[in-house]
C-alpha cells in the first residue's frame, strides 16, 4: 500500500455526527470505533466519544474524525492535523524523522494498542501530525 496523506479532525462530543454527514455526502465506507469500545476511556464519559473514524470514499478521498478525551481537552483553531499512514515503514518513519526534527514529539512512534506503530507530534511550523504503520496482517 502507497503512503497517503489525509486530513484528520478533532471534536468536541460532535465527531459521530460530523463523520455521518460526509459519510451521507461522499458515500463510501466509514468505520466508526468508540474509546469505550476500543477500551481506551480513561473517564466514563469518554466511553460514547468518538475515539476514530475514518471514512473511505470510493472516488479515493479518505477523511478521519475523533473526538477528544475529556483528559486532552479540546482546544478550537488547532483541531486539526494531517495524517501520514500506510504499510511502507521505511518511508513513513523517514517522513517521520524529517518532519519531527526541530519541533516538539507528544507522542513517541511507537507500538498502539491496535496493533499498529503510532505516534505524534508538532512540526517546528506549529502543524500537527499523527503517522501510523499498518502492523502485519493476523
Amino acid at each position: 500500500m502507497k503512503s497517503i496523506l489525509n486530513p484528520y479532525i478533532n471534536f468536541n462530543g460532535e465527531a459521530r455526527q460530523v463523520a455521518e454527514f460526509y459519510h451521507s455526502v461522499f458515500g463510501g465506507k466509514l468505520d466508526l470505533t468508540t474509546f469505550g469500545e476500543a477500551n481506551m476511556a480513561q473517564d466514563p464519559a469518554d466511553n460514547n466519544r468518538v475515539m476514530h473514524a475514518m471514512l473511505e470514499a470510493e472516488n479515493g478521498m479518505t477523511f478521519m474524525v475523533s473526538d477528544t478525551s475529556t483528559a486532552m481537552g479540546y482546544e478550537p483553531g488547532s483541531n486539526i492535523s494531517l495524517s501520514l499512514s500506510g504499510d511502507n515503514e521505511a518511508e513513513l518513519r523517514a517522513f517521520w524523522d524529517k518532519l519531527s526534527a526541530g519541533g516538539n514529539i507528544t507522542m513517541p512512534l511507537n507500538k498502539a494498542p491496535w496493533g499498529d506503530t503510532f505516534g505524534m507530534f508538532t512540526d517546528k511550523f506549529g502543524i500537527q501530525w499523527m503517522v501510523n504503520i499498518t502492523g502485519p496482517k493476523a
